[in-house]
């Protein structure tokens, strides 16, 4: 299908293009590229896609594909005004940790760039911890069926799967400089005044060992016990959250922020007892795969996380998803109330509260029995 001719046909520079996220969006794009609307719904809830769009009416729909020699690319598929070269075409492209961008129209083809070694440590991470859950994302798939399974020392299951992710995503992000500590190795030893990477190379392996969604890649930047940059993909459904302290929280391109809706979700069920039901909530969801957990109180799908009446959590569960909270402007505090800070421990449990907001948390620890509200 050729490209509508439309009344600009320079290169107009950087667009401010966004991604689109309603009904009307869709339909004027679908007017400006001459195509069905049903050809680009999908774009609003398959995280595959995106349809990025601006005020002008200028468009492009992008998808995410793999090249015949195995690279994952972003390709445009369809656009109105909109080039690869757009800064948010190949933003989009290194979210979904593509390694190029293709012109679907007329096969040119540009690499997404990667930031510099004197860029800001948190734009490094995220580019680097893009790229290692779309490696993960091919190392889980074929290492599905190799049938290898143990028992963790916890009791939780141990699948060819969780090495293969491993491997696949500190390949990944051994460029980055810094100590990589992980669910599937034994802990570094980490300065106090150095930054740290940990990282579940999939979490939820119970979820994925049964076919029963979500199962995740999940990875942070912490400093000073402080998670300052995360990302979560959500390997079941494609969902990706990213984000970082200071420049916000994103799911699939969108920016995100909690909301205290009546939601409560926890990592399991207790050992040998209910679920408790704090007064405040409508309902308490148990998906079994914390990283996405954490990552639903920040884009406000949940309004809060505990796991107060468990033995605890362990910091590659749940680094990624605060992360995430830190940045779209929540908070996570320990049963006395105090702000959560992390250490790189990967056997060591601990038990919090995660909320939209300090008032929310804090009536949520008086309704578990937190020893400060």
């Amino acid at each position: 299908m050729a490209e509508p001719q439309l009344q600009w046909r320079a290169d107009p520079g950087d667009l401010d293009l966004r991604v689109a996220t309603t009904g009307g969006e869709v339909r004027a794009a679908a007017g400006r590229l001459g195509t069905a609307v049903a050809a680009l719904a999908p774009a609003l809830l398959d995280p595959g896609q995106r349809l990025l769009v601006d005020e002008h009416g200028r468009c492009g729909l992008l998808r995410r594909e793999w090249a015949d020699d195995g690279v994952a690319e972003a390709v445009l598929v369809r656009r109105a005004g909109v080039w690869i070269h757009q800064p948010a075409v190949l933003a989009a492209a290194a979210a979904w940790g593509c390694e190029r961008v293709r012109d679907g129209l007329r096969d040119d083809v540009l690499p997404v760039p990667v930031p510099p070694d004197d860029a800001p440590l948190a734009d490094r991470f995220l580019h680097l911890a893009a790229l290692a859950a779309t490696r993960v994302e091919v190392a889980v798939a074929l290492a599905r069926d190799a049938g290898q399974e143990s028992t963790k020392a916890d009791g939780s299951p141990s699948l060819g799967a969780d090495e293969a992710a491993h491997l696949a995503a500190a390949h990944a992000l051994r460029p980055l400089g810094v100590t990589v500590l992980s669910e599937e190795r034994s802990d570094r030893p980490v300065p106090d005044d150095q930054p740290w990477v940990v990282l579940d190379p999939l979490d939820g392996t119970g979820n994925f060992r049964a076919g029963l969604a979500p199962w995740a890649f999940s990875a942070a930047l912490v400093q000073d016990g402080h998670p300052v940059a995360g990302l979560v993909a959500d390997l079941s459904s494609g969902r990706r959250w990213s984000g970082a302290v200071g420049d916000g929280a994103r799911r699939d391109g969108v920016p995100v922020r909690p909301r205290d809706t009546g939601t409560v979700v926890a990592p399991t069920a207790p050992p040998g007892s209910a679920v408790v039901v704090p007064a405040s909530a409508r309902r308490v969801r148990v998906t079994g795969c914390t990283a996405v957990d954490v990552c639903l109180v920040a884009d406000g799908a949940a309004g809060a996380w505990q796991n107060l009446d468990r033995s605890g959590t362990h910091v590659h569960d749940v680094a990624g998803g605060l992360a995430l909270l830190a940045a779209a402007g929540g908070v996570a505090l320990g049963p006395d109330g105090a702000p959560l800070r992390l250490r790189p421990d990967t056997e060591t449990l601990f038990r919090f509260v995660a909320a939209g907001t300090e008032q929310r948390a804090r009536a949520l620890l008086r309704e578990l029995g937190g020893t400060q509200a």
